[in-house]
């Protein structure tokens, strides 16, 4: 096994954490860069992906002929991690959810054709894209067989009514990807379309208050009233559905971990700085046992994180599904970081839980990675079942 990284791969990294450092991490400092969201302001954000382009580190998950860089899975884990140095820096990136996941699976998925007009905008950073799958109760959330909104087919076209909500970006996205039942059929049922925003039949009806901070765009519940959408704009087929959204949602986690393990250590990195300097009862925070157990003990657990992700990237990029590898990395890191931030902000005390530090936005930012994308819990009942499935095969190293 060998762990270093391909030097083109470093390359990229070593590029990014320059390019965060110069010229992303000095506007956190100052609240005009803040949208109403917490998120970083919109004219901001194009003048800082101006600069990406033309640093050549745009979009590095995309193929080279669509803009990108055409980076690995494996490859461009170190370079999210680097991103997200900043609570401002995957966007700045284009490597952002939701976008991040729809390119990776539309990429995936569609004609060059259907690419040109679905992804291509996407890449190029000229349209947001939103992820319409999940439901109020008594509709579909970690579990998808659960779908309530309908598409029904009428005289070559779909017609779809029903409801989301936590449509990450909804306001704002002009690209949707929709997941709708299209028949009882409890594993062929579902199947996924593309639609536009322009396209009348759908409303967003409210922008759903959370905890914060916000992505761009909100997270938004949305009525589907009549929206038709054409048989060419159904993705892979009727009836799968399902397919589509474990093609998609694989990746997705994985780059919510690579993100995740940039904002962890970003959040150490910060309460290093703290306790090395603050002094308490005569001595150096950081020379008290008891603060060198909390951060190594975090530490710890990013690095485990870290590295359970490499190993579900590369097997991705092997071509397997790494469904309980990337579960795995799932529950782990989005532990790990929220287990990070918490510390951190304990051992910068007032300090931390105030916005002289963004350790209180990465705290609110954190309790959601143990919920979105799957709860913990769902994960470790997909461990579960692996494991008494496969038995001494779980711990296979192929």
């Amino acid at each position: 096994m060998d762990f270093k990284l391909d030097p083109l791969i470093d390359d990229y990294r070593l590029r990014i954490r320059d390019f965060v450092a110069e010229h992303i991490l000095p506007l956190e400092n100052d609240r005009a860069n803040f949208d109403a969201g917490e998120n970083i302001a919109l004219p901001v954000l194009e003048a800082v992906r101006a600069k990406v382009k033309a640093a050549g580190l745009w979009a590095l998950q995309m193929p080279v002929a669509r803009g990108g860089q055409g980076l690995s899975m494996s490859g461009i884990a170190p370079c999210y991690e680097e991103m997200n140095r900043s609570i401002f820096g995957p966007v700045c990136f284009n490597s952002a959810a939701p976008d991040d996941g729809n390119m990776l699976v539309l990429d995936k998925v569609l004609s060059e054709r259907q690419k040109d007009v679905w992804l291509q905008p996407i890449v190029d950073g000229h349209c947001q894209s939103a992820f319409a799958m999940t439901e109020p109760h008594p509709g579909g959330g970690s579990d998808p067989s659960m779908i309530q909104t309908t598409a029904e087919k009428r005289g070559g076209k779909w017609v779809v009514h029903g409801r989301k909500w936590f449509t990450t970006g909804g306001a704002a996205a002009r690209h949707f990807i929709l997941v709708a039942r299209t028949s009882a059929d409890r594993r062929h049922g579902l199947t996924a379309f593309l639609y536009h925003a322009d396209q009348p039949g759908w409303r967003v009806t409210r922008q759903i208050p959370i905890m914060g901070p916000e992505d761009h765009g909100g997270h938004c519940e949305i009525i589907y009233d009549g929206l038709e959408i054409p048989e060419e704009n159904v993705l892979i087929g009727e009836g799968a559905g399902l397919k589509l959204t474990q093609i998609r949602l694989g990746p997705a986690r994985l780059t919510h971990c690579m993100r995740w393990t940039g904002m962890a250590k970003r959040a150490l990195e910060i309460a290093a700085d703290y306790i090395s300097e603050r002094e308490s009862f005569g001595m150096k925070l950081a020379d008290h046992e008891g603060v060198q157990w909390m951060i190594g003990g975090a530490a710890m657990d990013v690095d485990i994180g870290r590295l359970l992700t490499m190993r579900a990237a590369w097997l991705l990029d092997q071509g397997q599904i790494a469904r309980k590898e990337v579960s795995m990395a799932k529950v782990a890191v989005s532990e790990a970081l929220h287990k990070a931030v918490d510390t951190a902000l304990q051992l910068c005390g007032a300090k931390g839980y105030s916005k002289d530090l963004p350790l209180e936005w990465m705290y609110r930012y954190a309790r959601l990675a143990r919920l979105g994308d799957g709860a913990s819990e769902i994960h470790k009942m997909v461990l579960s079942r692996s494991l008494l499935t496969e038995r001494q095969a779980f711990w296979s190293w192929a």
